[in-house]
């Protein structure tokens, strides 16, 4: 595992490099259309998070995993999300760039997004504001994505959180809040 810079959890992980090959040849529709099911459980599910983008509620978010040959484009619709993930970058109102790994530690706490900047771990582009109404908004909804996707029919959810578990563990890239790590 490769990692880059540090934080108070230590270097910031990245995912492995076979990982990082196969998703160039993924289809990235089904990919889109999962994550906006995803992001619509979590507006469904979280619905003050959209409310507090305030006036950001109808821009345009583009998340750049820079150890990924995608992006990440959010719309949040004023609470009916939309995600599609593309190969090239598309218009935005604010880019927001760095390791997958210290994304999704942002989503869901496990690092501090004042260090990742200040690092220069992390990139914003275009409208600060925005950016920082986005971070604002996700950080008082206290996400857990794996919590989310193992929100699903109890049949899945045994099993994903087991995957994710033994993902966390081999790639060191957190997929959980830090107290939500005890299941």
């Amino acid at each position: 595992m490769l990692e880059t810079g540090t934080n108070d959890l230590g270097p910031i992980p990245i995912f492995p490099s076979p990982l990082r090959r196969a998703v160039r040849v993924l289809p990235l529709g089904p990919l889109s259309l999962c994550l906006t099911v995803c992001a619509r459980r979590v507006a469904q599910s979280h619905p003050s998070m959209f409310r507090r983008l305030g006036k950001y509620e109808n821009a345009r978010f583009a998340l750049d995993p820079t150890d990924f040959p995608f992006v990440i484009n959010l719309a949040p619709h004023g609470g009916n999300p939309e995600v599609t993930v593309t190969r090239n970058p598309v218009p935005a109102d604010a880019r927001i760039a760095g390791p997958l790994a210290a994304l999704l530690g942002l989503v869901h706490g496990a690092y501090d997004g004042d260090a990742l900047f200040f690092s220069r771990d992390l990139v914003i582009e275009g409208d600060t504001s925005a950016a920082l109404a986005l971070r604002n908004a996700i950080d008082n909804a206290e996400l857990d994505l794996a919590a989310e996707i193992s929100a699903l029919p109890k049949v899945f959810s045994l099993p994903i959180k087991r995957l994710i578990a033994l993902a966390e563990r081999h790639t060191g890239v957190r997929l959980s809040r830090p107290e939500a790590l005890e299941w």
